[in-house]
């Protein structure tokens, strides 16, 4: 039996299987994953997770019935560790082989290690799996003195989780201002203060560079500046590395992902790849990237399973994040890191604010703080290409959802 092999249960595995199957492919899909549990969210494992908001149970994307009703074969707990291109086949861990007439890779992406002196006792943590998150979670409530190693996404989500908590947070960020590659330095700023607000002591230009054990279990860290801080629980976000380590031993293009086209396409004869492992040329961002979000892998593995059931759209979405911290909902859409020109819209001091991004005049991406509605607007202009001016942009009372008219004269 042949049909779709998929290597992942991500997002963009899932993904991917459901919309070839609602594009009508009527061959076998077979999801093959490395992980026991069922296909689950991943972005509440920071935050809601952490705090019992919510239970693994709660995490499952979906159950046994559903993928069985879309005729979609789950096959966890089962690694897969060679693609062989000339027979057609991904070899299993366990001595299994599997026969494929497509194959999708979505691997997704793994936590970066720290490597520096004394980084392997007891205490030392990454954030990844639900598994990690389980592990975390019942360190967290034994620990008092936290060290959080990088100031991204996952180090300020564990770093609110754990001040509400009533935890000691520390957050060691060796770039300038939080968040340097994904936000303006306003947003920066903002976060910045409201974690020093909670009471998080948040060190900027430091690096840790040991770290030191007692009986095998974490003690403290050494910074850069000559500061030794107390620990007993470290955690590590200093970013994902591509799991692409399948498709360059089968001779697959990779340069910091898998190399992929619009419609997920490999250089290889019906072998795709989507979500956090592949890199695609993006116009928003005038260059390759890989992406690592939710939106993006769903986005992209529906390009995948169209293309999978002959019926092609190529992938062509706006950048999209987001990162709850405390009450604050921070939203981005668009890439900024090439912009020369910002301006704010909304108020700061009242926690509900946009930063526009401009290059030559275009909108290119919006950060927003609490502002739902310009992240709507901002993504269905920045797609267009339609812009508003700067000076539009800073007024409140400009109506930005005006300019959505022209998109949807042109649809109607």
């Amino acid at each position: 039996m042949s049909g779709l092999v998929i290597i992942g249960a991500s997002y963009a595995g899932v993904q991917a299987a459901l919309s070839a199957r609602e594009a009508v492919y009527d061959e076998p899909v077979t999801v093959v994953a490395d992980e026991h549990s069922l296909p689950y969210q991943r972005p509440p494992l920071s935050k809601d997770f952490l705090l019992d908001e919510t239970s693994e149970h709660n995490l499952i994307l979906r159950d046994d019935a559903f993928f069985a009703s879309k005729r979609i074969d789950l096959l966890l707990g089962r690694r897969v560790i060679e693609i062989d291109r000339t027979a057609r086949q991904v070899a299993l861990a366990d001595g299994g082989r599997l026969d494929f007439d497509k194959l999708v890779i979505a691997t997704g992406s793994r936590a970066r290690r720290i490597s520096i002196p004394g980084a392997e006792p007891d205490g030392v943590c990454y954030l990844r799996s639900v598994a990690d998150a389980i592990d975390l979670k019942a360190r967290l409530g034994q620990a008092n003195e936290i060290v959080i190693v990088g100031g991204g996404f996952i180090g300020l989500e564990v770093a609110s989780s754990a001040a509400k908590l009533g935890k000691n947070v520390t957050v060691i960020e060796a770039a300038s201002r939080l968040l340097e590659r994904a936000v303006s330095p306003i947003v920066s700023r903002f976060l910045l203060d409201a974690h020093a607000q909670a009471g998080v002591d948040v060190r900027l230009g430091d690096i840790v560079i040991a770290m030191t054990g007692d009986a095998g279990r974490i003690a403290g860290v050494d910074l850069g500046s000559g500061v030794r801080l107390r620990a007993d629980l470290v955690v590590v976000g200093i970013g994902g590395i591509a799991n692409d380590e399948l498709a360059s031993a089968a001779g697959l293009k990779c340069s910091n992902g898998i190399v992929v086209d619009q419609h997920g396409r490999t250089g290889a004869s019906d072998i795709y790849a989507a979500g956090d492992c592949a890199s695609h040329y993006s116009r928003f961002a005038e260059g390759w990237i890989r992406l690592e979000s939710v939106q993006h892998a769903q986005d992209q593995a529906r390009a995948v399973g169209l293309a999978i059931a002959d019926k092609h759209e190529p992938y062509d979405s706006v950048p999209r994040f987001w990162s709850d911290q405390y009450d604050l909902k921070l939203q981005i859409v668009g890439h900024s890191g090439r912009s020369d020109q910002m301006v704010t819209r909304g108020s700061i001091e009242e926690s509900s604010y946009s930063v526009f991004h401009y290059r030559q005049g275009r909108l290119v991406a919006v950060d927003s703080i609490n502002r739902p509605g310009d992240q709507m607007a901002a993504r269905r202009l920045i797609a267009a290409g339609i812009s508003p001016t700067p000076g539009q942009a800073a007024d409140s009372s400009f109506d930005i959802k005006s300019l959505l008219k022209a998109i949807d004269k042109a649809v109607a």
